[in-house]
């Protein structure tokens, strides 16, 4: 048979060696090369990398990301603290969707302009960084905030990106969040949408740095990081092993801080500084900024249920913009089975827990992408739901006109360690326990590293019968239920206690234990048996004593006086199912989490001395309750 002579040509060129550009080397030419440029020609995305100029003249390192070919498309923006250059390098691939995180791929293969930027002071972006930056007002008087950052930033885009159609949305998840947030401040006329997730509001009161007053350790490595060396630092030096002992070896937090050299670092000191909540806290309370502030661009805010970081920005800012939504259209609050920012992730599962397919991309395809894409693309109106929250135990969706659904009913502390939802007939009873700080109840189980992601993203779901065998943790339970129990909103703990010491934490759970068989456990889409018996936190919360009179008033208990604590737990949507029990824990330690109360008063827990810690006998009284918010 004969071959065509084109055919010949081409095999005879399969076999011939590639060939370069001759280039002058010798044995000794240096082997290194300034750089490699990961976009080939053959990509199917363009990427931009700019020094966005501010307006006191900082240039901001910020890049932007879109599809070839792509005209007239919305900006979606978000403005991190997590190095912007590796936003888009999630691999060397020459496709788009590709190298962007799962959370973006819906967005850019929809032919949305994809920008992030590094906020100032970090990685490649120029100025001085400070945490969660204050407006411009009594506590920062340089003319310039993460507000003016955002609408100069935004303002440069819709000049400078031609491929635009002069629509900014932005969407961010914590740190994000926040920078999210303070984009509505005093926003650019073309900042269409926000989606603030997560975001840090108040980190006093119940997001990253103290819950209730009790100070979080997990955010000193944090810390480190992020303020050294703009956060391109390679993390602490305290090496392997169990913070649990670490830290209860080091003393107090403030001694551990000395130890490990970590007292200098400048935000370590405001917080070390400023225990209680002062102005330097309050007057930077988003939630109270935002109540302030007109509507003027839609909000979707986004938390999860399971949150262990920020559980309370969400639905603090909803309670603060929501009483101005007159036609119940311009904000909306979604709760999700998730963990701190599993929005942005996979959402089959959580822990030992699994849902019912991806509730994390089904909740942005389904509800995000269609709010974004009507405020930026003019797509119709998708009718976002007031409220949206996922039911957990039952596992579905709800949709709601209004947050909380639920209408709160007292779930008593009775006699026998039972719960009932009648009073106890005697009030004055109380059940005891003794809490040393030197053997504080661990958060999870030991060994503890608070630095591994597999401990720290799902512990607020890790099976709580570690904590409940213990003698200084009391167990309450109710009998087994016979028909559902519905819950949405924010329990209410009142707590009527009292201490034989002059200061005390008193931590509370409110639990959903599984029924003691295999059978039901996997009818509710429970990870096989290891469900029997489980005790699913469905809310935990720590409230430290001395401000029991007033978050801005820390004082001595009085040993012996019984003190009402009244503290929410985290926003949730879940169904105790028939066949389960509601248990409600209380101890006085969840550590290394929090920092040890010594249950001495002292003015500044921080620096706190060997001697002050010590034992306390605790009585929880038979008035106590948590207000269960259950939905008709």
């Amino acid at each position: 048979m004969k071959l065509h002579p084109l055919m010949l040509a081409l095999a005879a060129s399969a076999v011939l060696p590639v060939t370069f550009a001759a280039e002058t080397v010798t044995p000794m030419t240096p082997d290194g090369v300034a750089s490699y440029d990961k976009i080939r020609p053959q990509a199917d995305f363009i990427k931009r990398v700019e020094m966005v100029p501010m307006r006191d003249g900082t240039k901001l390192y910020t890049v932007i990301l879109m599809k070839k070919g792509t005209k007239n498309a919305p900006i979606l923006l978000s403005r991190t603290p997590y190095d912007a250059k590796g936003a888009f390098e999630r691999t060397g691939s020459q496709s788009m969707r590709e190298v962007v995180d799962v959370m973006d791929v819906e967005f850019v293969e929809d032919n949305y302009i994809r920008v992030y930027q590094d906020i100032r002071g970090l990685h490649n972006s120029e100025g001085d960084y400070v945490t969660n930056r204050p407006l411009v007002g009594p506590l920062n008087n340089t003319g310039i905030d993460e507000s003016t950052d955002a609408y100069d930033t935004i303002d440069w885009l819709v000049k400078h990106v031609p491929e635009s159609n002069g629509n900014v949305g932005i969407v961010g998840s914590s740190y994000l969040g926040f920078t999210t947030l303070m984009a509505e401040i005093n926003p650019h006329p073309a900042l269409k949408a926000a989606v603030p997730q997560s975001p840090m509001v108040d980190g006093w009161i119940g997001d990253d740095w103290f819950h209730n007053g009790a100070f979080r350790n997990i955010n000193i490595g944090y810390t480190v990081e992020q303020g050294t060396a703009k956060a391109e630092s390679s993390g602490i030096a305290v090496g392997a092993g169990d913070d649990y002992s670490r830290f209860l070896e080091a003393g107090s937090t403030g001694d551990y801080l000395k130890k490990w050299g970590f007292e200098h670092y400048p935000f370590i000191q405001k917080m070390v500084q400023n225990p209680a909540y002062n102005d330097f806290w309050s007057l930077q309370a988003v939630d109270k900024i935002m109540a302030k502030q007109p509507l003027k661009v839609p909000t979707m805010l986004v938390v999860g249920q399971w949150d262990q970081e920020d559980s309370y920005g969400a639905p603090a800012v909803y309670q603060a913009m929501e009483p101005k939504d007159k036609h119940n259209n311009m904000v909306s609050l979604v709760i999700g089975p998730w963990r701190h920012s599993g929005v942005n992730h996979y959402g089959y599962n959580l822990g030992a827990l699994t849902f019912t397919g991806d509730t994390a991309r089904e909740f942005r395809v389904k509800y995000m992408k269609p709010f974004f894409d009507h405020y930026l693309k003019g797509a119709p109106d998708p009718k976002t739901p007031p409220v949206l929250t996922y039911a957990t135990g039952e596992n579905h969706w709800n949709v709601s006109p209004k947050w909380p659904m639920g209408t709160p009913k007292k779930l008593y502390m009775t006699g026998n360690m039972g719960l009932s939802f009648n009073p106890a007939a005697d009030t004055n009873a109380h059940d005891d326990y003794v809490s040393d700080p030197a053997k504080p109840v661990p958060f999870i189980p030991r060994p503890i590293n608070m630095e591994d992601p597999f401990q720290w993203k799902p512990w607020l779901v890790h099976d709580q019968r570690f904590a409940s065998s213990r003698p200084d943790v009391l167990v309450y339970s109710s009998d087994v239920l016979d028909k559902p129990v519905h819950i949405m909103g924010a329990p209410m703990v009142n707590l009527f206690a009292a201490t034989s010491g002059t200061d005390a934490d008193w931590v509370v759970k409110l639990v959903d234990v599984y029924p003691n068989t295999t059978t039901e456990g996997a009818a509710q889409g429970a990870v096989g048996p290891e469900m029997t018996g489980f005790e699913l936190p469905i809310g935990i919360e720590i409230f430290r004593g001395r401000y029991v009179h007033g978050f801005d008033k820390p004082a001595a208990l009085t040993p012996g006086k019984v003190e009402h604590y009244r503290f929410g737990l985290p926003n949730v949507d879940h169904v105790f199912l028939p066949g389960h029990k509601i248990m409600v824990q209380v101890q006085s330690t969840l550590f290394p989490l929090y920092d040890r109360n010594p249950q001495t008063f002292v003015d500044n827990i921080f620096f706190a001395k060997p001697a002050d810690y010590q034992k306390a006998t605790m009585s929880v009284f038979h008035s106590s309750n948590v207000e269960l918010p259950i939905a008709k």
